[in-house]
């Protein structure tokens, strides 16, 4: 046995011994590649004056340039810059690629063993000074002051490229109390509900309330493209990213749309403005079956209600609103045009419905990765969502999106490409200066031609301010769906008196403790209060990517259903479950006492309802069904179409009901 372990251990070190070794090779190699690449950089811009009047010299010629004058309308400094690029440079501008950072908010130039997105994006200096690139979505991110002090640094190094074009950062949400797949909140964003929640409160101001709150938190840390709202409705209920939706209602997510983009961006886009990308045009979420288009047995959007125009009915809330940006999903709208390719690659939908039908003419991102191979950590192997074009050259497919009316490409990092396929004659450069002159657009309106710098210092104050955190707090309990209260031997079950004896699960005790009195035996318990999120059954696939994604069966099973079900024989009570789907849960809610539905709240924020310091008033945001078939038999497309669902779509008790 000695022996075995002793066999053992030698072999453990010896994978250690050769992970440092890795690691050793891998920072001298980009060392190097770093060194090389800094060879490239220039000298900073300065501050010079002409007649009276400063500026920043950007291409460091000495002389005031069009493009650097405020003074000069947008059009007009957009023109003598776009006259000034490169085809290299403008190929550039068409890449909007994932870059990290180190804790202490220096510039990251090789992989870090603390921050796993550095193996995707490892070295700063490649992409801005050697690929020339200036659009970058963040995402684990160092605390704020580190934060903005990289953010600074990534702009004084965009500063010393010949033209000294800034750098647009951006992040998917990061303000939810429940984190998602591309939600990578930090721990000082003030925490509020999912974008669900906002559905189940239902008002507009309340709404704009918070993304003015998070546009004054994002641009304390550089963060100036949102890659949000998503205008996507959730009438599949199976489909995985329903949380991230305002509901199944068209015209309620159309109005909530609209006031989320006022937040961020105001009246126009300014300097103190966040530019959104809204997304997922003409509106994801009909997934055949639910299966989400992020996996190729996703790809199929499906409309047997024929109700494809449905979906675009929060999208012209975001028109309304002006929104900065569009990102086109992933599917494929099966029947919808003459040929069935995804999104971003089908000219019906880019050029004639968004450009032509809706005369959008801001920038139309396309979602990550649907074009180039890539490899996860060098490693994994990922296919790109070439959906409908797999047949295609990486270099046909990019002809294609650029003349479907696409501007930039999400997750991609290849302008090489771009610039050979100018070069070969089979893109016009004239069609590359379309889409520059509109990231070039959002970038001068944003004021990061003038002054793209934020203060650092400050960043550690707005960011997580007690006034923001008490009302994302205050969002969590404003969401809260009381559906259930039945009467008990004194009234209604709920609230809950303070000097009630109560069992918990999944609950800290701690924080239940400071409500009522904790037993850990359910039958002494006056009530048992559960906390429950949404079931879910996972993909078809085995992917690393997959595990993010909550999909599938929406039905509690065996042993967990049993539990649950046991527990609430044995004593009263009391459920709470997290709906980030609509949960199929009618023999739990025939068996609990009372019923409350959460869209990302805390243990503090759940007791408070039942225990009547918060009176719920939410209504749901879509409806609950009453078995997984009538799931099944439901049309993707379609609201409120569950036979006889076990609550409606608006459905909401107040503790004054009687």
């Amino acid at each position: 046995m000695k022996k075995a372990l002793k066999f053992i251990g030698k072999i453990v070190l010896g994978i250690i011994a050769l992970i440092l070794i890795g690691f050793i090779i891998i920072s001298i190699r980009y060392n190097r590649i770093s060194s090389k690449n800094m060879k490239l950089s220039g000298p900073e811009a300065p501050v010079l004056e002409e007649n009276g009047f400063s500026y920043r010299d950007l291409n460091k010629n000495g002389e005031l340039d069009v493009y650097e004058d405020n003074r000069q309308t947008i059009d007009k400094r957009i023109e003598d810059l776009v006259t000034q690029m490169t085809v290299e440079e403008k190929a550039g501008m068409l890449f909007h690629p994932p870059i990290a950072m180190n804790k202490d908010g220096s510039l990251l130039e090789k992989p870090n063993p603390g921050n796993i997105f550095s193996f995707v994006s490892p070295s700063s200096s490649s992409f801005i000074l050697k690929k020339l690139m200036n659009h970058f979505n963040v995402f684990l991110i160092a605390d704020p002051g580190n934060m903005a002090a990289w953010y600074n640094r990534v702009q004084k190094l965009a500063e010393k490229t010949r033209l000294g074009i800034p750098v647009t950062i951006s992040s998917d949400p990061r303000h939810s109390f429940s984190s998602g797949a591309a939600n990578f909140a930090s721990a000082r964003f003030s925490k509020w509900c999912e974008p669900i929640g906002f559905g189940a409160i239902g008002d507009s101001t309340f709404v704009a309330r918070f993304s003015d709150i998070a546009r004054q938190e994002y641009l304390a840390v550089g963060i100036r493209t949102a890659l949000h709202p998503m205008a996507d409705l959730a009438t599949e209920p199976r489909w995985g990213r329903i949380s991230g939706t305002f509901g199944s209602d068209a015209f309620l997510a159309k109005k909530l749309t609209a006031a989320y983009i006022y937040g961020f961006q105001g009246d126009s886009i300014g300097p103190e403005s966040i530019s959104c990308m809204t997304k997922h045009f003409p509106g994801g979420g009909p997934q055949k079956d639910g299966w989400d288009a992020h996996f190729p047995y996703g790809q199929d959007q499906v409309y047997p209600g024929n109700n494809f125009d449905y979906h675009q009915i929060p999208f012209e809330g975001a028109f309304a609103a002006n929104t900065g940006q569009i990102m086109p999903y992933y599917g494929v709208p099966v029947g919808q045009t003459s040929e069935d390719v995804g999104f971003s690659y089908n000219k019906e939908v880019i050029t004639g419905l968004l450009r032509n039908k809706y005369n959008f003419d801001g920038v139309v991102c396309t979602d990550w990765m649907i074009v180039t191979e890539q490899k996860l950590f060098g490693i994994i192997k990922m296919e790109p969502r070439s959906y409908g074009v797999f047949n295609l050259t990486e270099k046909e497919r990019f002809i294609k999106a650029l003349d479907a009316g696409v501007d930039q490409f999400g997750g991609e990092a290849v302008p090489e490409i771009i610039t050979k396929l100018v070069k070969e004659g089979r893109i016009e450069e004239s069609r590359l200066d379309v889409s520059v002159r509109r990231l070039l657009k959002d970038k001068f309106r944003l004021g990061l031609f003038d002054n793209p710098y934020v203060n650092a210092e400050k960043a550690n104050q707005i960011v997580g301010k007690k006034e923001f955190v008490e009302l994302g707090k205050l969002s969590q309990r404003k969401a809260i769906v009381l559906l259930k209260n039945s009467e008990s031997s004194t009234g209604k079950s709920l609230p809950l008196d303070k000097n009630t004896k109560i069992y918990v699960e999944n609950i800290d005790i701690e924080t239940a403790a400071g409500y009522g009195t904790v037993t850990d035996n359910p039958e002494e318990a006056d009530f048992a209060i559960l906390r429950l999120t949404t079931p879910y059954t996972g993909g078809l696939g085995k992917g690393l990517i997959e595990k993010f994604f909550h999909q599938g069966d929406l039905d509690f099973k065996g042993e967990e259903k049993a539990h649950i079900l046991d527990i609430a024989g044995k004593v009263p009570t009391i459920i709470d479950i997290y709906l980030e789907r609509p949960a199929v849960i009618p023999e739990i809610t025939k068996q609990c006492k009372a019923l409350i539905a959460n869209f990302g709240a805390s243990d503090d924020a759940v007791l408070d309802v039942i225990f009547g310091k918060f009176n719920p008033n939410g209504k749901l945001p879509f409806e609950l069904p009453s078995s997984m078939e009538a799931v099944k038999n439901q049309k993707e497309d379609v609201p409120y179409d569950s036979k006889d669902p076990l609550f409606p779509f608006g459905f909401g008790l107040t503790f004054d009901d009687k």
